[in-house]
């Protein structure tokens, strides 16, 4: 009998989040499955972004007693259960019905932060009222400065405890299998409309009887007739401000009162220059392998920030994590934390609220059997000291 992966589509049978990955493939039309998995261009960024885990080899530790492994931690003074947050990802709606709702309630019960994407279609306000727990919001910085200054406020008025705001997009990459599905700029290609025909259950769930999703935190910003996911998407990327600087940064610090954090950060020196902003946290990422390709991976410019600046600014890193291994590889190389992106997106994709649940369990699982092979009884057990690299 020959290896197999499990066919069927029952998420609760996933092992392995590549397994939840698979039923989600299954599960969704090309195209939706595509903007999920898709990287820019050639996807050397995507493919680097996994195999730099390869190239990190343990030296665990043998007969130290290491009892259960308490895997707590806490963001910005914040108790969390894990060393994860919910990435932001946007058009998550479209993988299942409420699908932002169902990712912060996962996230939610299993004591983890979520963070609401600008481009998510549930809104801020209405995901506050749905859902107890610690929600962050990204924030992408658009062109008109009214529009950042409403959006900053409302998140502070529905108790947001952090803004991340979104460094490394004042461009959209050029996602080119993503493309291959549209014989226009979001109008579907005949192949791909008759592949969604395959998929009557996704049609049932998401499409009828109302129809796409809207960008609920934009709404009242976009146009007339510009409300759906697929069409408001187009003109919400069109207004986004490709010329941010450091200067807006200091201007978003100045308003928001809370917690801030920059996502998008590769190098050192842009990092040292988030402490002299006032920065309070920053995600080396490479946006998923969706932007720049042939880029370097956060977590192998992880060691070098952490070692001159993580004992003065909180260090989050993202992506290409699949296991738990990694989230605690990127811990031991000096992270607070790791965001986590397409993982909880499979298991949505696959389950909705529960298969998020059961993706973030496969997390914890494997992070508990790691420390303890490890000889690590707590996180702050980690370290270089445990890595080969």
């Amino acid at each position: 009998m020959k290896r197999a992966h499990y066919t069927g589509r029952d998420f609760r049978r996933a092992i392995t989040i590549e397994d939840l990955r698979r039923i989600a493939r299954r599960r969704l039309p090309n195209f939706n499955f595509e903007y999920v998995e898709g990287g820019a261009e050639d996807e050397v960024t995507l493919r680097r972004n996994r195999e730099v885990f390869e190239r990190i080899t343990w030296l665990p530790r043998a007969l130290v007693g290491a009892g259960p492994a308490d895997l707590g931690t806490e963001f910005f003074g914040r108790a969390a259960n894990l060393p994860i947050i919910i990435e932001p990802t946007g058009f998550n709606g479209l993988l299942w019905k409420q699908g932002d709702i169902a990712l912060a309630s996962a996230a939610a019960a299993a004591g983890v932060p979520f963070t609401l994407s600008t481009a998510s279609n549930c809104s801020i306000t209405r995901l506050a009222a749905a859902v107890q727990g610690s929600h962050w919001y990204q924030l992408y910085a658009y062109k008109d400065q009214s529009i950042v200054d409403r959006l900053i406020d409302r998140v502070g008025a529905a108790g947001c405890e952090v803004l991340v705001v979104t460094a490394d997009a004042p461009v959209l990459g050029a996602r080119e299998w993503d493309q291959r599905n549209y014989r226009a700029p979001m109008q579907l290609s005949l192949a791909s409309k008759l592949d969604v025909l395959r998929h009557p259950g996704w049609l049932a769930q998401i499409m009828f009887p109302s129809g796409a999703p809207t960008f609920e935190n934009l709404a009242e910003f976009l146009p007339p007739g510009k409300y759906s996911a697929l069409i408001g998407a187009k003109y919400s990327f069109s207004q986004i401000n490709s010329r941010l600087s450091w200067r807006d940064i200091e201007r978003i610090r100045a308003r928001w009162p809370g917690q801030l954090v920059v996502k998008g950060l590769l190098c050192v020196e842009d990092a040292r220059r988030s402490v002299e902003a006032g920065v309070d946290g920053i995600v080396l990422s490479n946006h998923g392998g969706r932007q720049l390709d042939s880029c370097v991976s956060g977590v192998e410019l992880l060691p070098a920030v952490a070692s001159e600046l993580g004992d003065r600014i909180t260090v989050l890193v993202d992506g290409g994590f699949r296991r738990g291994s990694d989230v605690l590889k990127a811990v031991a190389l000096g992270a607070h934390g790791v965001m986590i992106g397409r993982s909880a997106l499979y298991g949505l994709a696959a389950g909705g609220e529960a298969g998020v649940g059961h993706a973030i369990g496969i997390l914890r699982t494997e992070m508990e059997r790691a420390m303890l092979l490890l000889g690590c009884g707590s996180i702050a057990d980690l370290g270089r000291h445990l890595i080969r690299s």
